[in-house]
């Protein structure tokens, strides 16, 4: 039987191998002359200057892979999934051919807008900030190199690509291609789970089937999203479990954490002096040189030269608070606004100043928190051939009852007190410190009282 999306050429490639361009680890991304045209403009080529775990690397050394190869491995598991979904009759009543082209351009481009560093930076919540999926519109707009190739070789506009990555319109073909995209089990999360263990040197992101589980994709019940059918479950349990591990041993581990809060915490001070729309455009040895340049011998420059000097001198974890632990100090300290923590942060340095007879520095102190926002939820249904029926995934797997629910941030998302490594010793007293936690805490209003004049 033929596909129906076959004549797509990058499909007929990816059946073929033929037309490839090989990226880690041993994956071969078809290269039509079309996706070719895409990735050779300017706008395309600035993700080999930003990589994609960013601060990672200080930790982890081989941590130091592109949004560039990201994006090609988000493309090629779009074909995978496209050539999968084509066998669901449902799907292809749903999404047409061009929509399929769509989707496929959306997902070799959907990091376009990030920036260096882009997610520290958009966990500050500065006003006035946009959303890197927005500031991809500025790279998409008429007459760019970019825009050009979309209409001229896919014949796709611009303004396309942009409602799949930030929704404008609302229909049951949109809500399952942006599903794919962005979604429990989406294409993004296929690629850097598996590509970010990788380059970081650790298994936990790479052990669960991702072939099983690409082939169980089907549409859910309503038609506009993914599900996966029964043969797929043990698959997509060991991918929530590969992403709890990698989030508490890599994207959250202490030592990461150290450096993304001294990163932040200049930054913070910092981005008053910076033309945003010119910083951004920036490479990250670029973006790094000129918070250098402007921090100088102040006050922020120290955190600067220890993520990024010619010697590493990463702040030192002082104190620890789970939801689990000590759910009474993480709820009055996670989730808060970073200007609220900084705000504490001073104070405590004060308070500490004070109780150990030496001079403590505002950003001697730094605060880290589970910002705002929360991780997207593992809410996928699971479809049974034999009933023909649905059921959540939840509903049957205690793996997925347990970690997959937006409690995922409570368990590996910690509130944690960083400290220049000289107070190390003057802080071991971990009651005489949380005394002074205790004490900043009630000096500062809490966030969201509305102060008196």
């Amino acid at each position: 039987m033929q596909h129906p999306y076959g004549d797509i050429p990058e499909l007929t490639n990816l059946e073929v191998g033929r037309g490839i361009v090989r990226i880690p680890v041993e994956q071969d991304v078809p290269f039509t002359p079309r996706v070719r045209a895409l990735v050779d403009t300017p706008e395309f080529q600035r993700l080999r200057q930003i990589t994609q775990l960013g601060l990672v690397s200080r930790v982890y050394p081989g941590a130091t892979h592109t949004r560039f190869e990201h994006a090609l491995g988000v493309f090629h598991n779009a074909l995978r999934y496209v050539w999968q979904l084509g066998r669901d009759p449902r799907f292809c009543e749903t999404v047409d051919r061009h929509t399929v082209e769509v989707l496929m351009a959306s997902a070799l481009l959907h990091d376009l807008g990030h920036w260096p560093y882009c997610h520290p930076i958009e966990d500050l919540k500065l006003p006035g900030l946009p959303p890197h999926e927005a500031f991809a519109a500025e790279f998409l707009s008429d007459g760019s190199p970019l825009a050009t190739v979309l209409q001229r070789d896919w014949n796709i506009e611009p303004g396309e690509v942009l409602d799949v990555l930030v929704a404008r319109t609302d229909t049951p073909a949109m809500r399952l291609v942006r599903s794919i995209l962005s979604g429990p089990i989406d294409i993004d999360k296929m690629d850097y789970l598996g590509r970010d263990s990788l380059h970081c040197g650790v298994p936990y992101g790479r052990h669960f089937d991702r072939n099983r589980l690409m082939t169980s994709l089907v549409t859910n019940e309503n038609g506009d999203g993914l599900a996966i059918s029964t043969k797929g479950r043990t698959a997509a349990e060991l991918m929530v479990f590969a992403r709890y591990v990698m989030f508490s041993e890599v994207y959250w581990h202490h030592a990461v954490r150290s450096a993304t809060s001294m990163f932040a915490r200049a930054f913070f001070h910092l981005h008053d002096q910076l033309d945003l729309e010119t910083f951004f455009r920036k490479s990250e040895a670029e973006t790094i040189e000129e918070l250098r340049h402007r921090a100088d011998d102040g006050p922020y420059g120290g955190l600067l030269e220890g993520v990024f000097g010619t010697q590493r001198e990463l702040y030192k974890r002082v104190g620890e608070f789970s939801f689990y632990e000590a759910p009474e100090l993480y709820q009055r300290l996670a989730h808060q606004p970073y200007e609220w923590l900084v705000g504490l942060s001073d104070v405590l340095a004060e308070e500490v100043s004070g109780r150990i007879g030496q001079a403590v520095a505002p950003t001697d102190l730094l605060i880290d928190a589970p910002p705002p926002h929360r991780e997207i939820e593992f809410d996928v249904e699971i479809y049974s051939p034999k009933t023909r029926s649905y059921r959540n995934l939840r509903d049957v797997s205690p793996v997925i009852d347990a970690l997959a629910r937006t409690q995922f941030d409570d368990y590996v998302k910690r509130v944690r007190l960083f400290a220049h490594p000289r107070l190390t010793e003057p802080l071991s007293d971990t009651d005489r410190f949380s005394e002074c936690l205790e004490k900043a805490l009630g000096r500062v209003q809490p966030a969201g009282t509305p102060r008196e004049d």
